[in-house]
Formats: structure tokens, sequence, C-alpha cells
């Protein structure tokens, strides 16, 4: 099946900002949000606790980013999404949580300048999933590397596949039941249809091994359940 476009991947997100802008909730379609949300902005804090600068791609509505400013106040915040409304609402809400400074960038990632070494905290929250093929994980990869300091570290929260079709059918089998459970069946349909319009996940072995290659020393799994997974990267000092 012919996946969804950047173009159409950024309407449907214009359209829907405030999904995507509860805290206490995260988004509900991903399983364990606020606890993922959680354990990655403590591994900011424990990893880069001396952090000044953070990216984040894919910002959304800026929950990320507004979570480990709870952890780390006052951080310079760059905040780059396909969405200008996503954008509107981060730039909003962060402003309000920072006295550092803060940018917008409408952009992808793949197109975002390879500024070296600018950034102490990279976070990607249900973002890389939209890469497609091996090429522009590896390429990807090694940007994100690219602009980190020494000693920084890459926050990831999204939506994996398992390397074993068993369990892969297990795992999708019970974040389908989740999602019945959480607003019934015409709403699960609607979330598998458009993860499979919009999405080409990749296993966390593979994010891994690709991280790895890119130059990251270490990559440690924080957290996962079903078909999502938290997990960093550090670049060495």
């Amino acid at each position: 099946m012919k996946k969804s476009t950047v173009k159409e991947i950024r309407t449907r997100f214009d359209k829907d900002v405030e999904r995507f802008s509860n805290l206490q909730k995260g988004q509900t379609a991903t399983v364990d949000a606020v606890a993922s949300l959680e354990i990655l902005s403590d591994a900011a804090k424990y990893l880069c606790h001396g952090a000044r600068d953070i990216l984040d791609i894919g910002c959304g509505a800026g929950n990320y980013t507004l979570k480990i400013l709870e952890k780390i106040p006052n951080l310079n915040c760059t905040l780059i999404d396909l969405s200008q409304p996503m954008l509107d609402k981060a730039y909003e809400r962060v402003t309000n949580s920072t006295n550092g400074e803060v940018t917008i960038s409408h952009t992808d990632i793949r197109d975002f300048p390879d500024n070296a070494e600018s950034f102490d905290i990279i976070t990607a929250g249900a973002v890389l999933h939209h890469l497609r093929d091996e090429s522009e994980w590896k390429a990807v990869f090694k940007k994100l590397f690219t602009l980190l300091k020494p000693g920084g570290v890459l926050l990831i929260s999204d939506l994996v596949v398992q390397t074993l079709k068993p369990l892969n059918k297990l795992m999708w089998e019970r974040y389908a039941d989740y999602l019945k459970n959480l607003n019934g069946e015409a709403y699960q349909k609607e979330v598998f249809a458009y993860i499979v319009e919009e999405d080409s996940p990749r296993s966390y072995e593979f994010q891994q091994k690709k991280l790895k290659e890119a130059g990251f020393a270490y990559v440690e799994i924080l957290h996962k359940n079903m078909c999502f997974a938290t997990f960093c990267a550090v670049k060495e000092k």
C-alpha cells in the first residue's frame, strides 16, 4: 500500500492540535503515554542535568519539552514540526514555561540544518515512525548524532514493531484490545487505518543497531508496553 505523503500527514495534524495538548493524559492512543513522558523527562534530568539547549523534533503541541522543563528549568528550546498550528500551540505553551529562548521551525527533520554540536538534548516523541526506507532512518540518526553536543542525549518514544512475527501479532492484538476498551471498536479501526496509511514503524532492535552505527556510545531501553517503546541514546563526551 502506498503511504501518505508528507503533505497529507501535515494536513491531518493541522486539524488535530487539541488532542496533543493534554500534558496530564498525554496522547491517549499511545499506551502508557503519561508514564513514558515521566520516564523520558527523568532520564533527561539524570543524564543531562546541566543542559542548556533542547531540540524537539516533531514537537506537536510541546508535551515532551514541557515535561522536560519541569525537571530541567529554563532551557533554550528549539521546536520543529510539519504542522504550523502545532508549532503555534507549542510556542505558546513553551514560552510560558521557560525563561530561555524559544525558536520554532516549520520544517521536517530531514530538511533541518546540520548545525553541529548545538543541543544537549534532542527529543523525538511519536515522530520517527513516519520515516520510510532504511536510508532515511540512517540519515536522520546520523544528523541527530551530529546535532548533539558531546555527552548529549537523544530521547525517543515511539510506535514500534516486534522482530519476531508471532510476538508482533500478539502485541498488535493487545493494542487493538486497548483501543477498543478505551473508546470502542470504531475508534480502534480508525487508529489502525491511519497507522497503515501513514506509519512505517521499526523494531527497537533495528533502531538500536542504526543508532550505534550513527556513532552513539550507549542505547538503553527505558520502558516498553505492547507496540510502544521509550529509549535513549547517548553521545560520548
